[in-house]
C-alpha cells in the first residue's frame, strides 16, 4: 500500500528523511512492523527479519500476517487482536504465535498502538514485538533489580567508577546512616571513618580485574548509622557492572552487596577467646603443679595469664605487720625485651602508692579495678575508668609515672589476691596504647588466674601475719 499524505513520520518520505527513518528503525533492539489503514505492511525492520526470517522485501506490501506469518488456525484471532489495537485509545499488549520463514513457530509479545493522521483519523498501526523468552528475561532482570533495592536482608550499593555511591537500598541506607536516597557523589570517606582504604582497594580491584572469588569480611567504623564510632563487620561481595550496549565491556561501576555479621563475628571471637583462656588455665595448673617452690608456682600462673592478655604484670603483697602497705614481690622486666614474671631480688621493695591508687582500691574493695590513661579513655569511650588523676589530654608517660608503672602503658587491671579469707596482695596487669582497654570479661579471667596464684602464694609463706 502506498503511503498517504495524512500518515505521520512512520510513513516513508523522500530523501534524507526516509534514510533517517530507515536507520532509526533498523537500529532498534525491538522488532517493529507498521500497518497502513487497510492492514498492509508498510515497514519491517532488521530485528523483525532476525526474529521471523522474513526480509523487508518479502514482508512490506503484504496484507496482515495471514497466509505467511501465522498458521491458518491462528489467523482470525491474530487479525482480530490487531484490528482491536488499531481502534483502542492507547497501547495494547498481546501474545500470539507467529510463523518463521523456516516453518518454526515463535511466541512473541507485542505492543501495538494506532498511528494517527494529521487530522486525527486512524492512519495505521505500529507493532513492536520480541520473543517472549527474551522479553521475560528482560522483565526478570528489571524485577530482580527492583527487588534487590527493596527492603531486603542485605545491603546493596551501586558505586560509580569514581568510587562514589549512587544508589543504595533500604538496608544499606540504614547501615551507612545516610538516609535514602544517599547524596549523589558523596565520597565513601565521608561515610566510613576506618576501613575505607580496604573498601576502596576492593572496589578498584573489581573495576580493573573483575569480581574476586567468594566473599570477604572487612571491619569498618562508620561516621553515622545507629551506633556511630562502633566497629562493624560486613561480609561483602562485589560485582563489576558493564554496559550491555557497548561493543567492548565498559565498566559502569560496581555492585557491592553486604551483610552485617558483627554479632556473629564477635560471638565467634569470644568463643575462641574463652577456649584459649580455658586452655591457659589448664596448662598453668599443670605447670604450677610441677614447681617445687610455691613462689615459682605463683609466677608460673601469671606467665600463662600474660600470653595474649597483657604486656606487663606486677605482684604486690601485703607487708607482714602492716596491712595497709604493699611490697613488690614479683614483676616482669620494666624495660628492654619482654620477659617472664620473676621474684624481686632481695625479698621485695615497699611501694609508695599514692592515695586512690587502683591497686589500693582493689585491696580495699576486695575486687577488681580497671583504669585507663585519660587520652586512651577518650579514644575508647567504652572503658570503665578508675580514679586516676590528670586531665583528658595528659600524656601517658606522666600517667604511668604517677602510678609507678612501666612507661608506655595505657590500660591497667588490678585484682586482689585472696586465700583463706585473707587479702594477700594485688596483681596488676598492664597493656600498652596499641591494645584495647580491659573489659569485664578480662577481669573475670584475671580473677580466675589470680585465685590460683593466691593459693600458691599462701603456700610460699608470703602472707600477712
Amino acid at each position: 500500500m502506498s503511503a498517504s499524505k495524512s500518515e505521520p513520520t512512520l510513513t516513508a518520505t523522500a530523501g534524507a528523511g526516509a534514510e533517517l527513518l530507515a536507520a532509526l528503525l533498523d537500529g532498534m533492539d525491538a522488532a517493529l512492523c507498521a500497518f497502513g489503514a487497510d492492514g498492509t505492511i508498510t515497514h519491517w525492520n532488521r530485528e523483525a527479519e532476525r526474529v521471523l526470517g522474513w526480509s523487508a522485501q518479502e514482508a512490506v506490501g503484504r496484507r496482515g500476517f495471514t497466509g505467511w506469518a501465522v498458521r491458518s488456525g491462528d489467523a482470525a484471532d491474530v487479525e482480530a487482536r490487531l484490528t482491536a489495537a488499531m481502534d483502542a485509545p492507547g497501547r495494547t499488549v498481546n501474545e500470539f504465535a507467529l510463523l518463521r520463514k523456516d516453518g518454526g513457530r515463535v511466541l512473541v509479545r507485542t505492543q501495538s498502538a494506532p498511528v494517527l493522521g494529521a487530522t486525527g483519523e486512524r492512519a495505521g498501526l505500529y507493532c513492536a514485538f520480541n520473543e517472549v523468552h527474551t522479553q521475560i528475561g528482560l522483565e526478570r532482570s528489571i524485577a530482580l533489580s527492583e527487588a534487590l533495592f527493596d527492603d531486603t536482608s542485605w545491603g546493596l550499593v551501586l558505586v560509580d567508577v569514581d568510587l562514589r555511591p549512587t544508589v543504595v537500598n533500604v538496608y544499606a541506607a540504614e547501615a551507612l546512616g545516610t538516609g535514602r536516597p544517599v547524596q549523589l557523589g558523596r565520597p565513601l570517606g565521608e561515610l566510613v571513618v576506618q576501613g575505607v582504604e580496604e573498601l576502596e582497594a576492593a572496589l578498584q580491584h573489581v573495576l580493573a580485574e573483575g569480581e574476586p572469588r567468594g566473599v570477604g569480611e572487612m571491619w569498618v567504623t562508620l561516621a553515622g548509622g545507629p551506633e556511630p564510632g562502633r566497629r562493624r563487620c560486613w561480609r561483602s561481595g562485589f560485582l563489576r557492572l558493564a554496559s550491555p550496549l557497548a561493543e567492548e565491556p565498559v565498566p559502569l561501576g560496581v555492585g557491592w552487596v553486604f551483610q552485617d555479621v558483627t554479632a556473629a563475628k564477635l560471638a565467634e571471637q569470644e568463643a575462641d577467646r574463652l577456649r584459649f583462656r580455658a586452655s591457659q588455665l589448664h596448662r598453668a595448673a599443670r605447670a604450677a603443679g610441677e614447681c617445687e617452690d610455691p613462689l615459682e608456682a605463683t609466677t608460673a600462673y601469671l606467665d600463662f595469664a600474660l600470653a595474649g592478655f597483657a604486656d606487663h604484670v606486677l605482684v604486690d603483697v601485703v607487708e607482714p605487720g602492716d596491712r595497709g602497705r604493699l611490697v613488690r614481690a614479683a614483676a616482669t622486666p620494666a624495660s628492654g625485651a619482654p620477659g617472664p614474671c620473676l621474684p624481686v631480688a632481695g625479698g621485695g621493695i615497699p611501694v609508695r602508692y599514692p592515695s586512690g591508687h587502683p591497686a589500693l582500691q582493689a585491696a580495699e574493695r576486695i575486687g577488681s579495678v580497671r583504669a585507663s590513661a585519660p587520652a586512651a579513655a577518650v579514644s575508647a569511650p567504652a572503658t570503665v575508668t578508675g580514679t586516676g588523676t590528670g586531665t583528658a589530654g595528659a600524656a601517658s608517660a606522666s600517667w604511668c609515672k604517677e602510678r609507678q608503672w612501666p612507661a608506655g602503658m595505657s590500660h591497667a587491671l588490678c585484682t586482689v589476691l585472696r586465700s583463706r579469707g585473707r587479702t594477700l596482695g594485688v596483681v596488676t596487669f598492664l597493656r600498652g596504647s596499641t591494645r584495647p582497654v580491659f573489659e569485664r570479661a578480662d577481669a573475670v579471667y584475671a580473677e580466675s588466674m589470680s585465685a590460683m596464684a593466691a593459693l600458691a602464694l599462701d603456700l610460699a609463706g608470703r602472707t600477712p601475719s
